[in-house]
């Protein structure tokens, strides 16, 4: 049975009524801003998941495609085009990488493929690997890409390159150092040697460009290599996590600029995004497919692969060893010196 000096104590410890109230209001007045964040949040999610747009059946059949590789790394096949997929067909991809997201998640690898390499496509004879998206969209493209290097694709993510453009205004710009002076005769355009401000327009004729740099299609894919490192870094600076308006500017220029297989929703973004989030812009690794040389093939150039070396860098994948493989004499791509 409770007694008086129990009571008596229970009022001892309890705050007067005015107390309690100035407590509630104070919670109140404390947690609802972080409720109403974490509302905005929420909704801004939504945003920018109706932003993305999928595409359907973009694996090949089960039996046609390489085993599961087992752990957490990942991997996909990444283009760059005019246009989103689905908007009046598919064209050429300008350009194809394999991004390789190992299980550490230490480091991304980016893996770029020539949009000239000369290799077989299921059901077209042999020809240029960007011809394979023309001719049978994601699923062909990534059948091809699966069937040249035995490495299991897990997701697709197409990028329109106008994309480059408003993420590079939402960004405020990327800076670049370009070693020596470049002409692009097809936009008359000179860049001058130096460090250069990237944004917009100008930013697409950038990594665009391909006549005129000595190297050719390498020496864009360097380019294209150098600006997403770029832009990467500037995403996750202070100065872009820190200011929520230029943050959202850039998210909603991505996402409405991205096109993914139906298996990527926007959890399975954040998701990856909370995994890498002590990446840096210098822990993308860019290297390019080893190439044999090039040649002619019914008038049109073409990019010979190096059989041996590509079976050595895609076994590395397989294996999710890449960071073994450039240690023991694999190429990366210095991005510090870009045409």
């Amino acid at each position: 049975m409770t007694s008086i000096e129990d009571l008596l104590d229970a009022d001892a410890v309890r705050p007067p009524p005015r107390r309690r109230r100035v407590a509630i209001i104070v919670s109140l007045i404390v947690l609802l801003p972080i409720a109403g964040i974490f509302a905005l949040l929420m909704q801004r999610q939504y945003v920018y998941d109706n932003n993305i747009e999928r595409v359907q059946q973009v694996f090949p059949e089960e039996r046609e495609r390489p085993a599961k590789v087992i752990g957490a790394a990942q991997n996909w096949v990444v283009i760059g085009a005019d246009r989103r997929p689905g908007e009046s067909g598919f064209q050429r991809s300008d350009s194809l990488m394999i991004v390789h997201v190992p299980a550490d998640r230490k480091r991304i690898f980016l893996i770029s493929i020539p949009r000239d390499s000369y290799v077989p496509i299921p059901g077209h004879g042999r020809d240029k690997i960007n011809a394979a998206y023309a001719y049978g969209g994601p699923r062909l493209l990534i059948k091809t890409v699966e069937n040249l290097t035995k490495v299991r694709i897990d997701h697709f993510a197409a990028l329109d390159f106008n994309g480059f453009i408003t993420m590079s205004k939402a960004l405020g710009g990327v800076d670049l150092y370009i070693a020596r002076d470049t002409v692009d005769p097809a936009n008359k355009v000179t860049w001058k040697q130096g460090t250069v401000r990237l944004e917009g327009e100008k930013a697409l004729l950038f990594v665009r460009q391909r006549y005129g740099l000595p190297d050719g299609d390498f020496d864009r894919i360097k380019r294209q290599q150098a600006f997403l490192q770029a832009m990467a870094q500037k995403a996750i600076s202070k100065g872009t996590l820190t200011n929520p308006f230029k943050l959202d500017e850039f998210l909603q220029a991505m996402t409405k600029s991205i096109t993914v297989d139906s298996g990527v929703s926007i959890g399975t973004l954040r998701d990856l995004a909370l995994e890498l989030r002590d990446i840096r812009g210098t822990d993308l690794v860019s290297t390019t497919i080893p190439v044999a040389g090039t040649g002619m093939v019914g008038g049109a150039s073409i990019v010979r692969l190096d059989d041996d070396e590509v079976a050595s860098m895609t076994e590395a994948v397989r294996n999710d060893a890449l960071d073994d493989y450039f240690a023991h004499g694999g190429v990366v791509n210095d991005g510090s010196f870009i045409q």
